[in-house]
């Protein structure tokens, strides 16, 4: 906790131009730029807001975990999870969007909005991003008894921080909240008393620019809430990100599966202590008009 807090409000690391520090007029503060290079960093979002008029889509997937080995190739060959997404930035600061993940057919609706932006004169040390979405599961109706039992919801606070030009780190809490807690193996609509509605967590990113296009990057998710049973495992998750101005490609390993973040937060069965990792990827293509 204390190494966050230090990261944070350090002083900036930008080199004070020569001229100011003569005494001439000191350059006009701006908001920092490229905190990070995509929308997404692994499995959750990143306080980036792209400008006004941006278009995006995103594609998304998750092998099987690789415990087997041989026998499914390590994954490769399991059954996999796939989100494909399109977003759209009507005004600054705000973006807004849609997904379908083949997981359970969930559709998701989404917003991201931009409070705070971090300032190259320090005045604001970090940038401030709500983001939040609602998802139906839409199968037949036969596996609900009512439609509000096919509602989830998400909601996070993000803040981040660009240490240097290499180095941006950003802390999100959550809530996730589902209608009917049944952990998808109970009869439908029946509610669990083993499970909470809301679930709290947490999520710690970072990212290292290795070369101008291509950085290293680190996450970890920890789940707050305690349930009676069936309590979700942490997710720790290593990466390579290769970015241009309009694409981001992004692979790497972890535990989450569901491409979620509610289901991902409440339900995650995969455990790294136990060598269930899989691999997955994230495609980004940028259009602005």
């Amino acid at each position: 906790m204390w190494f966050l807090l230090v990261t944070f409000y350090v002083s900036p690391v930008y080199s004070q131009d020569s001229a100011a520090a003569e005494g001439t007029e000191k350059p006009t503060p701006k908001p920092v730029k490229n905190t990070f290079e995509s929308v997404w960093i692994i499995d959750n979002q990143t306080v980036m807001v792209p400008i006004k008029g941006t278009f995006e889509l995103d594609i998304q997937h998750r092998f099987g975990t690789w415990e087997n080995g041989y026998e499914d190739f390590f994954g490769l060959f399991a059954s996999s999870n796939i989100r494909l997404g399109a977003n759209y930035a009507p005004i600054p600061k705000l973006y807004i969007g849609v997904g379908i993940t083949k997981y359970n057919m969930l559709w998701d609706a989404n917003a991201k909005y931009a409070i705070v932006q971090q300032m190259t004169d320090n005045h604001w040390p970090v940038s401030i991003t709500y983001y939040g979405n609602m998802a139906i599961d839409s199968r037949p109706a036969d596996n609900f008894q009512n439609f509000s039992d096919r509602l989830t919801y998400f909601n996070q606070i993000i803040i981040a921080r660009k240490v240097s030009e290499k180095f941006s780190v950003q802390v999100a809490p959550s809530l996730s909240h589902t209608n009917v807690v049944n952990g998808y193996y109970s009869e439908p609509g029946k509610v669990s008393e083993e499970r909470k509605h809301d679930h709290f967590a947490v999520a710690v990113s970072g990212r290292y620019k290795v070369k101008e296009a291509m950085s290293i990057l680190a996450n970890y998710d920890q789940p707050i809430t305690k349930h009676k049973s069936g309590n979700p495992h942490p997710n720790l998750s290593f990466g390579l990100e290769i970015s241009t101005s309009a694409h981001a490609f992004q692979f790497f390993v972890g535990q989450y599966y569901y491409l979620s973040p509610q289901q991902n937060n409440m339900y995650n069965r995969n455990d790294y202590q136990s060598n269930q990792w899989l691999i997955g990827f994230n495609i980004t293509r940028l259009w602005n008009y």
